[in-house]
């Protein structure tokens, strides 16, 4: 659980500084003036593309409430933030993991909605299974009723779950004929 709150917390940290270690780290390892201008403009869309994917992650209702991500966020952002990470340190590679950094972060991304659908899909056939429960009549999964259902429907036929048979009004309508 510690670990999923750590990237829980470094998501949103990491948008900010991955891109500020790209042109640090591209500057230091002695990327050319030239190579660090177009850092510059691709570290500004990794870090755009950072905080859109911390924002669907976020954009979860467990992952709000525990204020934490799944392993399987852990897992694909770890790999993601490596290959960012490492981009600096080889200026012979970096033009393949530059490639990957995007191929990676476009994976990401899918994940991240792929995840939020699928979460928002549980919880709504979720409730549609307990009103579909509630409406036949049977106890919700909280509640242990082995006489039947707490509340039960009121009969149909009775006018604000009366017993008994409905008053019938019968109104006439007269016409003035000429």
């Amino acid at each position: 659980m510690i670990i999923r709150r750590a990237f829980y917390h470094w998501q949103f940290i990491a948008a900010g500084a991955l891109p500020l270690w790209l042109l640090v780290g591209s500057a230091i390892f002695g990327s050319g003036a030239w190579a660090v201008l177009g850092i510059f403009f691709g570290a500004v869309l990794i870090g755009l593309g950072l905080l859109l994917v911390a924002l669907v992650i976020y954009a979860r209702k467990e992952v709000r409430e525990t204020r934490a991500v799944s392993y399987a966020d852990v897992g694909v952002l770890a790999l993601w933030h490596l290959l960012i990470i490492a981009i600096p340190f080889s200026t012979d590679a970096a033009g393949w993991l530059s490639v990957l950094v995007i191929i990676g972060g476009l994976a990401v991304f899918w994940f991240a909605v792929w995840e939020l659908f699928d979460t928002a899909r549980r919880r709504v056939r979720a409730m549609v299974d307990l009103v579909e429960q509630q409406a036949r009549g049977q106890a919700a999964p909280g509640q242990s009723s082995p006489a039947g259902p707490q509340h039960p429907l009121p009969d149909r036929g009775a006018p604000f779950g009366r017993p008994g048979t409905p008053e019938t009004i019968i109104i006439e309508e007269k016409r003035d004929r000429p």
